[in-house]
């Protein structure tokens, strides 16, 4: 099971405003939706896995324990960020960024 904390949720929040109002390149309420359920569907896909991995990047690291990534494109990775209960089998989704907005391991 997956739990998404009010943080993560209003994470939902910003990606789906910041796609709809890009400057770059603006996408449609239609596509901009799409877009968000497609990062859930992934983020909801985490109990699934075999094998958790471990955040590696400080940033990350002040959010949550684990990583989970959806590889949009190309150019786009998101990062979902969340503890896990081995035990219970549960993601607790704690954050959501993007590699934009990502800073590397100084």
């Amino acid at each position: 099971m997956v739990y998404y904390s009010r943080t993560s949720e209003d994470d939902f929040v910003e990606i789906l405003n910041g796609l709809a109002t890009w400057k770059k390149h603006p996408l449609g309420h239609k596509h901009a939706m799409q877009y968000v359920s497609d990062i859930r569907k992934s983020a909801d896909s985490i109990c699934k896995k075999l094998f958790h991995q471990n955040c590696i990047y400080k940033q990350h690291l002040n959010y949550g324990t684990h990583i989970h990534v959806y590889k949009r494109n190309a150019y786009t990775q998101w990062y979902i960020i969340y503890n896990w209960d081995a035990v219970n089998r549960i993601a607790y989704v704690l954050k959501i960024l993007n590699n934009y907005l990502t800073r590397s391991i100084e």
